[in-house]
């Protein structure tokens, strides 16, 4: 018989007798025709920052990649494997999206690692210390008088990071300088559920209108 947690299989049986028969047309749609997303979302695997969620997208509408602290690599063609330089590809070159946002969260998991130093790796290949080694140059230079503070400050660098790193890319620089490729930060507040978002000429973040 198969097995699934249990809660899973009772998120499912709901999916099955209320949103999928609201959006059944939609899901034969892009089953018929594929998805055609305008958006791609670079975000963190964290639990409490889905994407989908926050924006109020409905199926098709996002092409969400997610990884620790919600970071893009530089361009590295060097025959290595890389998931999040896979998917940008995938995104920009096959289903030609239009934008691309880059959205940090409040108390990340990864940005607070990438901080804390001192802290024991969580297995031997220590694969969230390496990855988040990315950031390590920015981290440095983050000064603040609390560590609550100097996080926020890192979560927000890091999307202008990432940012930087995405034009790194050669597809993505020659399309955005065309103008057929827009990019953008984001920075979600978990514990007030407020969506903070980069300014493109100072890099500060702001609150959007919500009217």
């Amino acid at each position: 018989m198969p097995n699934l947690p249990e809660h899973l299989l009772a998120g499912y049986r709901n999916f099955m007798s209320g949103r999928y028969p609201a959006e059944s047309g939609r899901y034969r749609l892009l089953a018929r025709e594929g998805q055609a997303p305008e958006t791609m979302i670079v975000a963190c695997c964290d639990s409490r920052s889905a994407p989908e969620a926050i924006f109020d997208a409905g199926p098709g509408e996002l092409f969400v990649l997610r990884n620790v602290g919600n970071l893009v690599p530089p361009y590295a063609p060097d025959g290595q494997f890389h998931s999040t330089s896979a998917a940008l590809e995938f995104a920009v070159q096959s289903l030609k999206v239009k934008n691309i946002v880059v959205m940090g969260h409040g108390r990340c998991g990864g940005i607070r690692a990438a901080l804390d130093t001192a802290a024991a790796p969580l297995s031997p290949g220590d694969f969230i210390g390496k990855w988040m080694s990315l950031i390590a140059p920015a981290a440095k230079t983050v000064s603040s008088s609390t560590f609550m503070e100097r996080q926020t400050a890192l979560e927000r660098i890091s999307i202008r990071y990432s940012i930087a790193n995405l034009r790194t890319f050669p597809f993505v620089s020659i399309l955005e300088g065309k103008g057929r490729l827009s990019l953008h930060g984001a920075w979600f507040d978990i514990s007030t559920g407020e969506l903070w978002v980069m300014n493109k000429d100072t890099g500060d973040f702001e609150r959007p209108g919500m009217g």
